[in-house]
This record gives C-alpha cells, structure tokens and sequence, in this order.
C-alpha cells in the first residue's frame, strides 16, 4: 500500500486542521468543565479553611487576653491583636 508524498501531506495536513479544530473545541469545554469543578470543589474547601483559621486565631487571641488579665485593652489590643 503506497501513497505518494504528495497526497500523504494533503492527508495529513487536513487531518491535522480537523484535529486542531477538535482540540479547540475539547480545551474550551475542559476548561469551563474545571472551572466549574474548581468552583464547587474550591468554595467550600476555602470556606473550611476560613473557619479553622479564624478558629486559631481566635484561640489565640483569647489566651493571650486571659494571660495579660487586668491590663487596658489599648495594650490588650497591641500585645494580643484582633482576632479577625
């Protein structure tokens, strides 16, 4: 089975467009597709994540409050900082 050169390239080169066509449109939809993903996915994982770190924070806060007892809370407010 031998094909010129001549059409072998012709071959090749429309297949070649086809599949750059093809892959245009798969990136454009895998790319909504993970947005979409990485939405879902993203906003609770950050809203997890918001919640333990406030958490600490807080806790911090509130120790170093409960260690420096007695003091004014313009110093309270410098040594230990805001919780949020």
């Amino acid at each position: 089975m031998t094909h010129d050169h001549a059409t072998r390239t012709e071959h090749d080169h429309i297949t070649r467009a086809e599949h750059n066509r093809i892959t245009r449109k798969n990136l454009i939809s895998s790319l909504a597709t993970g947005l979409v993903i990485g939405i879902i996915a993203g906003a609770p994982l950050g809203w997890f994540a918001h919640r333990i770190y406030y958490q600490q924070r807080a806790g911090q806060v509130l120790l170093c409050r409960q260690q420096h007892l007695g003091q004014p809370e313009a110093e309270l407010k410098q040594l230990c900082g805001d919780p949020y």
